[in-house]
């Protein structure tokens, strides 16, 4: 995989994923200390940073931004900027080392990337980062049917074999020191209006900037792939937002 070429691909998205400003604030909803004022946040793997705009015009919080890329890192900072927020900070750094203090964050927040880590190893390493009583926020890819066309099960099980059923994914949270509080899938206009539309309207203007390359055809042919698959199969996954309290 050309991670430059998928990072050039996405920079010029307002997100990097499936999700909304209306399920980021929906999420939030469960969170009985949002109201709280001086908040400490962190935002892991938040791409251009759509999630983190929105928990920054919301929050009485410092919220730290964290991603792998320092590309997108820079265009929340100007689009932080641009929206008068000065509550939000950017963090250079991979998600399973992350330099953060233990002990520390009311809430730890992450839209559409924990997958890269694994939900089970992501919940359990980044534990150590919140407060007993904060929140963490993540949604994951999930299963929404019980049972499902092999060809969906076959690719899912292939690309991320963590992929689960909501009811996995809970008790996994409480076998590891969570208690849940809310949860709920995306609706598919967050994948279809705000993602993959804007990523599609895209393609022409990112093969030319990159001649036609052959990877970059690559690129745009599995992207697509993967948009074909989801539009055939949405009604068997989608993503799931997970909100639990660390109890222990």
């Amino acid at each position: 995989m050309n991670f430059e070429l998928l990072v050039d691909l996405h920079i010029n998205e307002y997100r990097q994923g499936p999700g909304s400003d209306a399920e980021t604030l929906k999420a939030l909803s469960f969170v009985d200390i949002a109201q709280k004022e001086n908040l400490k946040v962190a935002d892991i793997g938040c791409g251009t940073g759509a999630s983190t705009i929105c928990l920054g015009k919301k929050l009485n919080a410092k919220i730290t931004a964290v991603d792998l890329f320092s590309q997108f890192l820079d265009i929340l900072k100007n689009n932080a900027e641009k929206a008068g927020l000065n509550n939000i900070e950017t963090l250079e750094a991979s998600m399973t080392e992350l330099p953060l203090e233990e002990d520390s964050f009311d809430i730890l927040w992450s839209e559409g990337a924990i997958y890269n880590m694994g939900f089970t190893e992501g919940i359990k390493q980044w534990k150590k980062y919140l407060k007993k009583g904060g929140y963490l926020c993540v949604s994951e890819i999930t299963w929404t049917t019980g049972e499902r066309s092999k060809e969906i099960n076959d690719y899912w099980n292939e690309a991320y074999p963590e992929v689960g059923t909501a009811g996995e994914k809970i008790k996994i949270l409480e076998d590891n020191g969570y208690s849940p509080v809310g949860y709920f899938y995306l609706d598919q206009n967050s994948w279809i209006e705000e993602y993959y539309k804007p990523l599609i309207n895209s393609f022409p203007t990112f093969l030319e900037k990159h001649n036609h390359s052959e990877d970059a055809k690559l690129i745009v042919a599995e992207t697509q792939a993967e948009i074909d698959l989801y539009m055939k199969h949405k009604e068997e996954y989608s993503y799931g937002f997970y909100v639990a309290k660390r109890v222990l």
